[in-house]
C-alpha cells in the first residue's frame, strides 16, 4: 500500500480535555465501546455508502475498530488512513490491523486537522470526535476539504442534552450515573449536543442537510454487556470525577458498579440505557 505524506500547520484552538484519559484501560474501554456502538457505525458508513474500493480518511481511530471494519468495507483494492492525537494507542491499532491480516490501513500519530495529503479521499469518517474539538464546526469543514467531490462524510456524536429523559424515581442509580456522566463532560469542556448539533455543522459546511439517524443502545437481559460497558466509562471517568470534586472513588463503587445497575434493572422493570447517540451523512457537491 503506499503511504501517505502528511506536513503539518500552525497548531489550532485549545481542545477539551479528553474526558476518559488515555490510560490502557481506556485502550479497552474502546474496544469493548466497539462492541457496544459498532453495529450502528458499521450501519452508517454501509447507508453512506463507502464501498469496495475507496479511499477513506477515519479520524480519532484510536485502538482501531473504525479502522478495522472500514478496512473490511472498502476491500483489498481500498485504503484506510486512520488519525489519532495519541500515538501510543495506534501501536495497539497497528497490531490488530496486523494480526487480522489486513494491509490496506495505515495510521497517522497526529492531529487530523493539520495535515495535508497528496490525494484526496472518498470518504471522511469520525466516531465520537467533534465533540472534544475546541470548534467542531471549523474541525469539520476542515476536514471535508480532504475529499474528492462527492465524497462522503459520515459521522456519528453522542446527544447528551436527550440523556436526563430516562431518569425515573424507580432507578436512583442509574439517575446517579446520568447526573455524574452530564457534569464531568461539562467541567471538561466537552460539547454535549454535537449529535443533534451534526446537522448545522453539516450545512455551515456547505455540504446538503445529512441522513440522520438516533440511536441508543438499551438492554434489560440479565447478561447485557452495557452493564459491564458502564463500569469501563465510569473507571475511565474516575480521575477527573476527582478531579472536579464530583464523586469518590468510593461513592462510584466501579468494581460492584455493574452487578448493582443489573440489580435496579430487574428491581424496577425499566431497561437500561447507554449515553444516546446521532449518526449523520452527506455527500460534498460535484
Amino acid at each position: 500500500m503506499a503511504k501517505d505524506h502528511a506536513k503539518n500547520f500552525p497548531a489550532l484552538n485549545s481542545d477539551a480535555t479528553y474526558t476518559l484519559g488515555r490510560t490502557s484501560h481506556e485502550t479497552t474501554r474502546l474496544i469493548e465501546q466497539s462492541r457496544i456502538y459498532g453495529g450502528s457505525t458499521h450501519r452508517l458508513c454501509k447507508r453512506a455508502g463507502i464501498s469496495k474500493g475507496m479511499r477513506v480518511l477515519e479520524i480519532g481511530s484510536g485502538a482501531g475498530d473504525v479502522a478495522l471494519m472500514l478496512a473490511e468495507l472498502v476491500g483489498p483494492t481500498g485504503q484506510i488512513v486512520g488519525v489519532d492525537v495519541n500515538a501510543e494507542i495506534l501501536d495497539t491499532a497497528r497490531q490488530r490491523a496486523t494480526d487480522a491480516g489486513l494491509q490496506n490501513i495505515e495510521f497517522i500519530a497526529d492531529d487530523a486537522r493539520s495535515l495535508a495529503f497528496s490525494e484526496k479521499f472518498d470518504a471522511v469518517v469520525g466516531r465520537f470526535v467533534l465533540m472534544y474539538m475546541a470548534d467542531p464546526g471549523e474541525a469539520f469543514a476542515t476536514l471535508i476539504t480532504h475529499l474528492k467531490p462527492g465524497g462522503i462524510a459520515a459521522f456519528q456524536e453522542p446527544e447528551y442534552t436527550l440523556y436526563p429523559a430516562f431518569r425515573h424515581p424507580d432507578t436512583p442509580l442509574m439517575n446517579q450515573l446520568i447526573t455524574w456522566i452530564l457534569a464531568v463532560f461539562e467541567h471538561s469542556g466537552a460539547h454535549l449536543d454535537k449529535g443533534i448539533g451534526l446537522y448545522q455543522v453539516f450545512v455551515d459546511a456547505g455540504l446538503p442537510p445529512p441522513t440522520m439517524h438516533l440511536e441508543s443502545p438499551i438492554g434489560a437481559e440479565k447478561m447485557w454487556a452495557g452493564y459491564r460497558y458502564m463500569a469501563t466509562i465510569f473507571q475511565s471517568l474516575l480521575p477527573l470525577l476527582e478531579k472536579y470534586g464530583l464523586a469518590t472513588a468510593e461513592q462510584v463503587g466501579v468494581d460492584t458498579l455493574a452487578s448493582r445497575i443489573r440489580q435496579e434493572v430487574i428491581a424496577s422493570k425499566r431497561p437500561f440505557f447507554l449515553p444516546l447517540h446521532v449518526t449523520a451523512y452527506s455527500t460534498l457537491p460535484t
